[in-house]
């Protein structure tokens, strides 16, 4: 492969959910260490090919992040607006066609997770947003970090939120699952545990819960193929069911 494509093949292996072994790869299986995108590369192996190019994947999707990031610092926003936070499964997403509602705004970026959102958090809650529904925690299991983790940064989040933008009202929604024999860090029996977890902080801190994990589900707890081509992003159907699911919440 030449240099030149590199960086754009791999954000596009990782955006199309297909870059199972890499991410295997950047998994510290010794360690319980949480990792940042910043700290993967520090798990880049000895062999020089993958070592290249698991590098300049790294650099593509910190790129992809902060070009998103500065590129949402630009937009208009105001405290009408409804802000959609998450990942890719956000980020692939038409919100104010799919709701035909141009006060949807779609703040998604595809490998972000809870310390990521953390990080740009303050330039989402200065204008004050109507509403965020937020997902967010796939990837974190991905990167090798706890439950524990992701539950303290969500707390951290609603903390933040709450302080800086009271009246925003706040919907957590439940992670999807996935097809975990494909995706094998995103095992469904974790995003269960980290469900469980979003479920009590909502009610501790009175917030709407929804559960979007039981409507993509099989009977096994699989992300329904019905649903998604790769294991883990929705094809246009599934956002429909996620459509109809929170119609009621962006409307009210």
């Amino acid at each position: 492969m030449k240099a030149i494509s590199i960086s754009v093949f791999m954000l596009t292996w990782c955006y199309q959910g297909i870059a199972q072994e890499t991410a295997n790869i950047l998994a510290d299986s010794s360690s319980n260490k949480s990792m940042t995108l910043t700290e993967i590369s520090d798990t880049i192996p000895t062999n020089e090919a993958n070592a290249k190019e698991l590098e300049e994947w790294n650099k593509a999707m910190r790129a992809y992040y902060y070009h998103r990031k500065e590129q949402f610092e630009m937009l208009p926003a105001s405290n009408k607006d409804i802000i959609f936070l998450g990942n890719s499964i956000t980020d692939q997403c038409e919100w104010h066609e799919l709701f035909n509602n141009l006060n949807v705004k779609n703040r998604g970026i595809g490998g972000d997770d809870t310390d990521g959102i953390l990080e740009r958090l303050g330039d989402i809650t200065k204008s004050k947003p109507n509403k965020i529904f937020i997902m967010i925690g796939t990837n974190d299991l991905a990167y090798s970090k706890t439950i524990n983790h992701i539950e303290e940064n969500y707390r951290k989040i609603i903390q933040s939120i709450r302080d800086s933008s009271p009246e925003t009202k706040i919907y957590i929604q439940s992670i999807l699952p996935t097809n975990d024999e494909i995706h094998t860090l995103r095992k469904n029996s974790d995003i269960i545990l980290v469900n469980q977890q979003l479920e009590q902080i909502s009610k501790e801190y009175s917030l709407t819960y929804i559960d979007l994990f039981s409507l993509f589900k099989t009977d096994n707890n699989k992300l329904n193929p019905e649903y998604s081509l790769d294991g883990l992003h929705l094809n246009g159907k599934g956002y429909m069911v996620w459509r109809n699911a929170i119609l009621k919440y962006v409307d009210e």
